[in-house]
């Protein structure tokens, strides 16, 4: 499995002339959480990882190579990316979308096999969507097209795992249910980095983060390290408290009265 590495990248942001360089590595076996306020870039990040993006400066390697240097079809086999919006481009069942996550490992022209459909119908059961295999994909709600679009990434058995907001529209038990999806990929020695919101599942379920400021200022490394309360204070313009549970730190926004 190849590592996935920002070599001095500096992300293109429309508007802003700054930022600082980016220099890591996603190795496998790791869940990194991407934290950040609205219009810092977290998006834009996850884009140019996945090679969607240009780059203002620097560059994204897949292993020893630069990722512009390899084909498409290859990209799609090690990265699986998770979109934060979606626009469906035409009408699709369940399955059929679910099946669109087998393409990179077919041969041009080829039809999806007997194989190919049962792994498709797993990764439905997998995201507790299998029911919903016959039904017309822009007909789901929020919630269940979110879940989907995950089943589709894991019937494609990237590598890597990129993901925007992967808990979006979705309830508490399957918000849980997708992290703990993502860390059993971990476990199973792949790497995921997806960009959050909440702060608390970010402190709860990545063991590394990266904090993107509004400035342009960036600093990464192990989740312990970065959730100091001063940092985040600054990275949300936001008082917090923090408490324990479990182990884990949990963190309250202090009420301005």
């Amino acid at each position: 499995m190849n590592p996935l590495q920002a070599r001095d990248l500096v992300i293109d942001i429309p508007g802003r002339d700054d930022g600082e360089a980016l220099n890591f590595i996603i190795q496998p076996g790791q869940i990194w959480g991407v934290l950040g306020p609205n219009g810092a870039g977290k998006t834009t990040l996850l884009h140019t990882l996945a090679g969607l993006r240009e780059p203002r400066a620097g560059e994204v390697c897949l292993g020893e190579h630069r990722l512009m240097e390899l084909k498409r079809k290859r990209i799609s086999q090690q990265l699986g990316l998770v979109f934060q919006e979606r626009q469906d481009g035409f009408p699709a069942t369940v399955l059929e979308t679910a099946l669109i996550g087998r393409h990179p490992w077919l041969s041009p022209w080829q039809m999806e096999t007997g194989n190919d459909e049962e792994i498709a119908r797993r990764s439905l059961e997998q995201l507790d969507v299998a029911h919903l295999s016959d039904r017309m994909v822009n007909t789901l709600s929020g919630g269940e097209r979110q879940r989907v679009a995950i089943a589709t990434v894991l019937a494609q058995a990237p590598d890597t795992w990129l993901l925007d907001e992967p808990t979006n529209h979705l309830d508490l038990h399957h918000q849980v249910s997708v992290l703990q999806l993502l860390t059993e990929q971990a476990g199973a020695g792949n790497s995921v980095f997806m960009c959050l919101h909440d702060l608390n599942l970010a402190a709860r379920w990545c063991d590394h983060l990266l904090l993107l400021y509004p400035n342009g200022e960036v600093c990464w490394g192990p989740a312990e390290r970065m959730l100091a309360p001063v940092a985040l204070e600054r990275l949300y313009g936001q008082e917090l408290l923090t408490v324990e549970v479990d182990g884990a730190p949990v963190f309250v926004p202090r009420k301005v009265w």
